[in-house]
């Protein structure tokens, strides 16, 4: 079932918002890794290299949840829980640079044919401000 992120953490997805990504290793224990997160409207989408071992485990078991914090006050977030619902290399380094720039805050191509996007069905987001 997939449910809306809540307006009024839409904002994290506009700013440089780092998340926590859990994962599931082959053996069922959870592998958490930071990453840069988006946001397209409909899917949360998470953009890396097909070697690394989040990749692996995601195409081994769709299913992720992750932690947005605000970079202004970790205290707020936003946790999501999800299942990767296409994995894509179309377009990956496109969305990249545009990663790079919210992050980075410049302009740099990075060509790698090794990027792939993992379009996540948000199940369930809850909000939370401290």
């Amino acid at each position: 079932m997939t449910t809306t992120i809540p307006e009024s953490f839409l904002d994290l997805f506009r700013k440089p918002a780092f998340a926590s990504l859990a994962t599931l290793l082959p053996d069922g224990s959870p592998l958490v890794t930071p990453v840069w997160v988006d946001y397209d409207g409909q899917y949360v989408t998470i953009n890396t290299h097909r070697c690394l071992l989040k990749n692996r485990n995601i195409m081994a078991d769709p299913r992720v949840a992750l932690t947005v914090y605000d970079p202004q006050n970790p205290y707020r977030f936003l946790a999501i829980r999800g299942r990767v619902v296409e994995s894509t290399t179309n377009g990956a380094e496109l969305h990249h640079e545009n990663m790079i720039r919210r992050y980075l805050g410049r302009a740099f191509r990075y060509v790698s044919e090794d990027h792939i996007v993992h379009k996540i069905e948000v199940q369930h987001a809850t909000g939370s401000t401290y």
